[in-house]
């Protein structure tokens, strides 16, 4: 979608014993780079529905509590696209993750914080720039 004016996304990060959930993008800006769960936010849709609603989506993971915990600006160059990305930690959840949109994530797998994949999506490496994301192992 290419839009004169920047798109919110929302990226949901969900952990659970020191490893956090990404999925390898595919068929989309970022194709084959790893993600957290997420997607655009849609009018009149709060952040935390959308987080909720993508993860549902895309895993079939449950999320029942959120906390915002940052935020990017992302421009892909390439796609001329911009998007302000909302972080949300998942505090609670159910379930186990699916590759319910196939068309859109390769595979969904749970890595150590201080061991991430490449390549990263540009929201993750944007983030990882402003935060320190092994302080959350303790969750």
């Amino acid at each position: 979608m290419n839009s004169p004016y920047p798109q919110v996304g929302v990226g949901v990060m969900l952990i659970r014993n020191g490893k956090i959930l990404l999925g390898k993008r595919k068929n989309s800006h970022g194709s084959g780079s790893w993600a957290f769960p997420g997607g655009r936010l849609e009018f009149g849709e709060s952040p935390e529905d959308c987080a909720r609603r993508e993860v549902l989506e895309e895993t079939g993971i449950i999320v029942h509590d959120l906390e915002h915990f940052a935020l990017t600006s992302d421009f892909f160059e390439n796609e001329k696209e911009h998007y302000v990305t909302l972080f949300l930690l998942a505090k609670q959840f159910e379930g186990e993750s699916r590759i319910l949109e196939p068309h859109k994530c390769e595979e969904w797998k749970w890595f150590a914080l201080n061991d991430l994949p490449s390549p990263k999506f540009l929201s993750l490496e944007n983030l990882l720039r402003q935060k320190d994301l092994t302080s959350l192992g303790t969750l």
